[in-house]
C-alpha cells in the first residue's frame, strides 16, 4: 500500500503546481492594461499549450490510475496491464525529457517579474521528472513491452510540435504584443539562428532524445519484468542429494 500512496501524493503535488501557476497567469491577465495581455481565452489556450503543463497533467492522471489499480489488486500478483504500461512509459519519457530540456536549455531564461511561481516551477520541471525516473527503476509489477512501444511514445510529441508550429504565427504574444507566440524560445524561428532550419534541428534533436529515453525506459521495464519472473534457486539442505529434489 505504501507505493500507491506515494504515487497519489506526487499526482496531487503536480496538479497543485499546475493550478498555482495557472492562477498566477490568470491573475496577471486580469490586471493587464493591454488588449493582448488581457485576452483571457488566448491566455488559457496558451497556458495549456505548454508541453510541460500537458505532460504533467497526463502524468498526474496516470499515477492516480496506477495507484487505484494497485490498491484494487493489492491481494494478487498480477502485472500491470499492457495499456497502463504503455501509458506509464509515455509519461515517464515525457517528464524525463522535460526535466533535461528545461535544465539544459530553459533554466535561467529571464521571465517577467512575478510571472512564475517558484515552487510550482521546480515541482513541474525538476521533482516530478526525477520521481518518474525513480518510478521507472523501482515501480512494482512492471510489464515487459516490445521495442515498438517507443514509436507509440513518439506520437504525441510529434503532434504537439506540429500543432505548436502551426498555431504560433496566428497568436499575439500576450507579453510583448508581437504577432506570434511560441511556448519555448528554441521553437521560435524569429529568435533561433537559421530560422526554421534551426528550429528543425532542435525538434529533431529532441525527437531523437525522446526515442532514446523511451527505449531506455522500455529496456528497464523488460529487465525488471524478467527479473521478477525468474524463480529463486532452490537451496539444498545439508547432506541432501539431487534425488531429494
Amino acid at each position: 500500500m505504501f507505493y500507491p500512496v506515494v504515487r497519489i501524493i506526487v499526482a496531487l503535488a503536480g496538479v497543485a503546481a499546475v493550478f498555482a501557476q495557472f492562477e498566477r497567469s490568470f491573475s496577471l491577465a486580469l490586471v493587464s492594461t493591454t488588449p493582448y495581455g488581457s485576452d483571457l481565452p488566448t491566455m488559457v489556450a496558451n497556458f495549456f499549450s505548454f508541453f510541460t503543463i500537458q505532460s504533467n497533467l497526463a502524468t498526474a492522471v496516470t499515477l492516480m490510475v496506477g495507484a487505484v489499480w494497485a490498491i484494487r489488486h493489492r491481494h494478487d500478483r498480477l502485472q500491470e496491464p499492457r495499456w497502463f504500461a504503455v501509458l506509464l512509459t509515455c509519461v515517464a519519457t515525457y517528464m524525463i525529457v522535460t526535466g533535461v530540456v528545461y535544465n539544459l536549455l530553459l533554466r535561467g531564461i529571464e521571465q517577467a517579474p512575478g510571472a512564475v511561481v517558484g515552487w510550482s516551477n521546480e515541482i513541474l520541471h525538476v521533482w516530478i521528472p526525477v520521481f518518474m525516473l525513480v518510478d521507472a527503476l523501482v515501480g512494482y509489477r512492471r510489464r515487459a513491452l516490445g521495442w515498438s512501444a517507443a514509436g507509440i511514445v513518439a506520437i504525441y510529441p510529434v503532434v504537439w510540435a506540429l500543432y505548436t508550429l502551426a498555431r504560433a504565427p496566428f497568436i499575439t504574444n500576450p507579453g510583448t504584443g508581437v504577432p506570434y507566440w511560441y511556448p519555448y524560445p528554441f521553437l521560435d524561428p524569429n529568435a533561433v539562428a537559421g530560422g526554421y532550419l534551426g528550429v528543425t534541428g532542435y525538434v529533431v534533436g529532441i525527437a531523437v532524445g525522446i526515442i532514446v529515453v523511451a527505449t531506455g525506459v522500455i529496456a528497464i521495464g523488460r529487465w525488471r519484468a524478467a527479473a521478477a519472473s525468474t524463480p529463486a534457486p532452490v537451496r539444498s539442505r545439508p547432506g541432501s542429494t539431487a534425488r531429494d529434489h
